[in-house]
């Protein structure tokens, strides 16, 4: 997912302010004690200048006494009101932060597998974590830092020039050239900071791939090639940050020097224009001892924030780039949706009819279909196997009839509707689906299996491990239901993974069950007992079972044979054996390998 800017800076700066509008209250709340921590800072030094100049005439020790304290009792109080507007500030760039990451999750939620085979998950947890980050940093300290810089001109300026108008133009005439530094540093900033973000997902991406495949790793004796390819994409994140490291550093000097290039010039020209007369008339230009004090401490208070003009340009760039790769996860669309007038199906009215009529589908940017004028009926409570060489379209079907593939409207129907009709919702309910990666979250087994109703009795649970044919080795495990799976089930064998993943199905209880190669690991005589168990009883449910293992295929009610995203076989497994073609060459096959073996 390469890094593309927005529109412009503008639409960045109504993103901003749109991430800033839910928490408005607590941020005009930080601006205002800004506002009076400016006023004080503008008025403190106007209290010194009057009491020098008052000492400067008849020293008083009372009156020095008297004005000690009270510059003491306004600086703290200007100190708490700094640390309120830092916390009232900064907090809201926590909550936003909390707010964005919560909205990226769930939108994720509501797109399609077809998105996260596009885009690798170390780029989404990057952009999630990393740049949800820099946005924090952005509405928290460029946000005080732009904001502090207006009060601290809006006020302190004004003051200055009353004090001085000459000293105060030639004190800020660097301010333009300062202004141009940053606009000239601009663009190649942003592009340095979108390269550090484009490499850190790239080593993210390459991290996240490694660790769930260390086992592949080790297997193979890569370490060493894994070990290059960390090095090569680690440089690379280094010369870019190295890159944004030597801009940074030749920017901010340049700006902290001309900043205090004002100090130097109130001394140099504003000495010559101290008078020790305290009484009027002034002669025209001059100051009095506490009016160049105060000067002096107004052009200080400018230096700061006008020295952070960098810094802040730094976070506001690398938040434009981190709202840009954010913005483009937020801006992606599931093309499977609920229809305007979806219904809504009741559980217990569906039996489990379903049929596809000439069902086609094909890939984004494939040449050809994935699936090619499909068409088949399944009776409420039929067993039906799917079969046929690899690539032949079987999986695709299978992710079809849940909607995890798109498909248009008037080619598949359940119970006579079309599902192109159905909320996803009620129509997921009614289907149970075990996909070939029987995948596991890193908790117990029991939750594993009540991952789809966490409220499920034990009894529940143990009684759909037992038609997983899976509770007896649960049993022998040191913690039995209680026991950590680990990382995507890694404790567990393959076949112990995919038949947890079978009992988390069954435990929904739904109409259809879909098994997409979901026993491909386990013995063909479980994989057969288990098959049997689902066809049997007076709850008996519409069960498509895909499968390579055609012995366990043998025993459904009926044989769909796939090949090349058509159907081009159905029958019984007799009648297909009497048929011959694809199905007896398949059979015969894997009937000579299992001799072989053996």
């Amino acid at each position: 997912m390469a890094y593309s800017p927005a529109s412009g800076s503008y639409s960045r700066f109504r993103k901003l302010l749109g991430y800033l509008r839910t928490h408005r209250t607590v941020t005009i709340a930080g601006i205002v004690t800004l506002l009076g921590v400016n006023l004080l800072g503008v008025y403190i030094p106007l209290i010194i200048r009057d009491g020098v100049d008052e000492l400067q005439g008849d020293f008083n020790l009372d009156r020095l006494l008297a004005l000690v304290p009270l510059v003491l009792v306004l600086a703290s109080v200007m100190w708490v009101m700094r640390m309120t507007s830092r916390m009232l500030i900064f907090g809201v760039g926590r909550r936003v932060e909390f707010d964005l990451k919560q909205t990226i999750f769930e939108h994720l939620l509501t797109l399609d597998p077809a998105y996260f085979a596009r885009n690798t998950i170390g780029d989404l947890i990057n952009r999630s974590t990393s740049d949800v980050d820099n946005i924090r940093r952005l509405l928290g300290f460029a946000v005080l830092s732009l904001v502090n810089t207006f009060f601290a001109y809006g006020f302190t300026l004004p003051m200055m020039l009353l004090i001085n108008v000459r000293l105060s133009l030639m004190a800020i005439a660097v301010y333009p050239l300062m202004l141009f530094m940053v606009m000239l540093f601009s663009d190649r900033l942003r592009v340095q900071q979108g390269d550090v973000q484009e490499a850190l997902s790239h080593l993210s991406e390459l991290v996240q791939e490694d660790l769930s495949g260390i086992g592949l790793i080790k297997i193979y004796a890569q370490e060493d090639n894994e070990r290059r390819a960390f090095r090569v994409i680690n440089d690379r994140l280094l010369q870019a940050n190295l890159k944004l490291a030597k801009t940074r550093n030749m920017l901010f000097p340049l700006l902290e020097g001309l900043a205090s290039v004002s100090l130097l010039v109130l001394l140099a020209f504003g000495a010559g224009s101290i008078t020790l007369e305290s009484t009027a008339p002034m002669p025209a230009g001059s100051l009095t001892v506490g009016s160049f004090i105060a000067l002096i401490l107004y052009a200080e208070r400018m230096v700061f924030p006008t020295a952070l003009l960098g810094f802040t340009l730094t976070a506001y760039q690398r938040g434009e780039v981190s709202i840009d790769r954010i913005e483009t996860i937020l801006l992606a669309e599931t093309k499977i949706r609920d229809a305007a007038d979806a219904l809504v199906l009741d559980p217990a009215e569906v039996q489990g009819w379903l049929k596809a009529d000439h069902l086609t589908l094909t890939y984004p940017g494939a040449a050809t279909p994935a699936l090619q004028e499909v068409s088949f009926q399944i009776a409420p409570g039929e067993t039906v196997a799917i079969v046929g060489p690899i690539g032949s379209g079987k999986s695709t079907l299978a992710n079809v009839l849940p909607r995890l593939l798109n498909v248009a409207p008037g080619q598949l129907f359940l119970e006579g509707i079309d599902v192109t009709r159905i909320t996803l919702d009620s129509l997921r309910r009614v289907i149970a689906y075990v996909p070939q990666e029987s995948f596991l979250f890193s908790t117990t087994i029991r939750e594993n299996v009540r991952y789809g109703d966490p409220l499920r009795s034990q009894d529940e649970v143990q009684a759909a491990a037992q038609a997983a044919q899976i509770h007896l080795e649960i049993l022998n495990f040191p913690q039995t239901y209680d026991t950590l799976v680990g990382e995507r089930g890694i404790t567990l064998s393959g076949g112990q993974r995919q038949r947890t993943a079978l009992a988390r199905a069954l435990l929904m209880d739904a109409p259809i069950l879909i098994l997409d190669d979901a026993l491909s690991s386990v013995d063909n005589q479980t994989a057969t007992a288990i098959l049997h168990n689902l066809s049997q009883g007076s709850q008996r449910k519409t069960v498509i079972f895909i499968s390579h293992q055609l012995s366990a295929a043998a025993i459904a009610d009926r044989i769909l044979v796939m090949d090349q995203g058509r159907i081009i076989q159905a029958g019984s497994h007799q009648d297909l054996l009497a048929e011959g073609g694809l199905y007896r060459s398949l059979w015969d096959r894997q009937t000579l390998e299992a001799v072989v073996r053996s």
